[in-house]
């Protein structure tokens, strides 16, 4: 640290430097002018969307070392133009946190213990689930003969999170099925 000095004080500095406002370097310390982005550091750059809401936000995921290091929003989105919301904001806490679970859990009936579950043994455990109960639940006619061909075994639940494409994939899938109960998030 060097010797006290008036010379050195901010206000000195300012008009000695021709700067009166306080707007130029002669404000900053050493310690802001060593100061750097968490972004500068990164990788790489990921255009990722905001999970949270059906807005569609536009995020920009900074990564490094294979490790998400900051999300911030995308300035070259026409939806929020740079923006987040508080949640979108904590996206990058969401990803890291240390109790996200990473592997499918499953439970039996009965059980007090979860088990891991590798993604082709779920994937046929929720395929042989639906159709089951599909087939428990048909309805060929009413009461009265007219023809139904539904199903009350099967409902579905949409989120707000999915895009129009995936909603209208998965509109088709349950008619198809003939599931005549769907619903989503976004209007309950």
């Amino acid at each position: 640290m060097s010797r006290f000095s008036p010379l050195n004080w901010p206000v000195v500095r300012q008009l000695r430097s021709g700067d009166p406002f306080g707007r130029d370097v002669n404000t900053q310390s050493q310690k802001s002018k060593d100061k750097h982005g968490r972004t500068v550091e990164a990788d790489r750059v990921v255009q990722s969307v905001c999970p949270y809401c059906a807005v569609g936000c536009s995020q920009r995921v900074y990564v490094k070392d294979d490790r998400v290091i900051q999300v911030e929003g995308d300035p070259d989105s026409p939806i929020s133009r740079g923006r987040l919301c508080p949640k979108g904001s904590a996206s990058e806490q969401l990803i890291n946190s240390a109790t996200r679970l990473t592997k499918i859990k499953y439970r039996a009936p009965h059980s007090t213990e979860w088990q891991d579950l590798d993604e082709d043994t779920a994937m046929e455990m929720i395929a042989d689930r639906f159709l089951e109960a599909r087939r428990n639940g048909w309805q060929d006619v009413d009461d009265e003969g007219r023809a139904l061909n539904r199903t009350m075994g099967i409902a579905g639940l949409g989120g707000a999170t999915l895009d129009n494409e995936e909603n209208y994939l998965i509109k088709k899938l349950f008619t198809a099925a003939g599931a005549i109960q769907l619903e989503n998030q976004a209007r309950i």
